[in-house]
């Protein structure tokens, strides 16, 4: 209770009032406390220790030895509990140690942790990566000790660890150096750590997936998208579906950083494959790599057209629905753009799934209606609907006043220009002179 009072009294007021003698015996009896903390499932220790470092800021200076010292003795702790503490305090402080030029001490740190990796304890493993990862971000790729060409070596192993801490926190430190030291290490380690990445993708964690999934992006744009794109383009054969997902949008954030035109072709060769997974896989990179390319897709939204006109002809529900939503996501990037002769061909393909029943299906088709809405304008849209709002049948007409309904709803304004023209009567004025008016 008393450290949680202390934590809330500096977060509230600062340090800025605590005078030398009052800091001095602060820090020791925090360091105190700390050491003689047996259980502390709230992480109160922590966030005490971490809020009153923070605030002291420079001044804590002259205690890190100290208290880094103290953290090495606990490192070596009997307890698992003990050990976890200590290398979640180093993640908490790193920030001041920076502030306080004290990259040496830093660097020592990192060996020290570098050299626990034999952890067998994964609660334990797992903030040990944490606070490694801190002071990989903190002391920068140049300086750091264990050099990252040795301690990325390392990390691949560790890949295989099943327990979630140390997953998230393995991937995070791995992604870190693939943005920022890419260069310190063979493009042969690399490639290791893709195939072992693929494994991640069916973690059950989604923070674990979104951050293989960026890992891939960075390693591609490290070591060139071809040897990640073959390996990627293998898993999209492989059965579980969450795995395959995961595989098509690692596909478009390759494309994303390494430019589309590196991924697209080797895409639509794939797509020649007669298996069904595997062309659902690449519609499914396609639809992702428009929604994340944007205005960029207007160079690649001809060379695909071909490939969807194929998928929305075909005969498989899955096939036509993805490819829906590829085209929803190439409307609303290119929209403005001078691409509508390809869109109007797209929605051709598109408009006679309007009468399906499955609800996935006509909810794709539906946003890909709405994107061509945005980027073909409402009147376009609203003659396709003409023919069929007053159809004899019933269901047929429930479907097209369902398509108006929502044309209606995103751009009630712009339609007034384009419904039909009718004759004035004697009682009613119907014509719009300033409608008719061209400059």
């Amino acid at each position: 209770m008393v450290m949680e009072t202390i934590e809330k009294v500096v977060a509230n007021l600062g340090a800025s009032d605590i005078d030398a003698r009052l800091e001095e015996l602060l820090i020791d009896g925090i360091l105190y406390a700390f050491q003689e903390q047996t259980s502390d499932d709230a992480n109160v220790m922590l966030n005490g220790f971490g809020a009153v470092v923070n605030a002291l800021g420079q001044r804590v200076k002259p205690y890190l030895p100290q208290i880094c010292g103290t953290i090495k003795w606990r490192l070596n702790n009997k307890s698992a509990k003990a050990r976890q503490q200590a290398a979640d305090l180093i993640s908490r402080i790193v920030i001041v140690m920076k502030q306080c030029h004290e990259e040496q001490l830093m660097g020592h740190l990192g060996v020290v942790l570098y050299e626990y990796f034999g952890e067998e304890y994964p609660e334990v493993l797992g903030p040990i990566l944490g606070a490694l990862k801190a002071i990989v971000n903190v002391i920068g790729m140049t300086k750091m000790t264990p050099a990252i060409k040795d301690l990325l070596p390392r990390l691949t192993p560790i890949l295989k660890n099943r327990h979630e801490k140390v997953q998230e926190n393995c991937i995070d430190l791995v992604g870190c150096i693939a943005d920022r030291g890419a260069e310190f290490v063979p493009a042969r380690e690399w490639m290791r750590i893709c195939f072992e990445l693929l494994e991640m993708l069916k973690a059950h964690e989604k923070r674990i997936r979104r951050a293989t999934v960026n890992t891939f992006g960075y390693i591609a744009k490290a070591i060139g998208p071809q040897d990640v794109l073959a390996t990627l383009l293998n898993n999209l054969k492989v059965q579980e579906r969450q795995n395959r997902v995961c595989t098509t949008v690692a596909i478009a954030i390759v494309a994303e950083t390494c430019s589309p035109f590196t991924v697209l072709p080797a895409l639509m060769n794939e797509y020649q494959v007669p298996e069904l997974n595997v062309q659902n896989g690449v519609l499914k990179s396609l639809s992702f790599l428009f929604e994340y390319i944007g205005e960029m897709g207007k160079d690649y939204i001809y060379a695909v057209t071909p490939m969807l006109e194929d998928a929305l002809m075909d005969r498989d529900l899955v096939h036509r629905q993805t490819a829906a939503s590829a085209v929803k996501h190439m409307a609303l990037g290119v929209a403005g753009l001078g691409c509508e002769d390809a869109l109007i061909h797209l929605l051709n393909y598109i408009w006679p799934n309007i009468f399906e029943t499955s609800p996935h299906v006509i909810n794709a088709v539906m946003e890909a209606i709405e994107g061509m809405r945005v980027a073909l304008g409402p009147a376009s849209i609203l003659n396709y609907c003409l023919q069929g709002l007053f159809h004899p049948a019933r269901k047929v007409r429930e479907v097209y006043w369902k398509v108006y309904n929502s044309l209606y709803t995103g751009s009630q304004d712009a339609l007034v220009a384009a419904y039909p023209i009718l004759e004035d009567d004697e009682n009613n004025t119907y014509s719009r002179p300033e409608l008719m008016m061209f400059v």
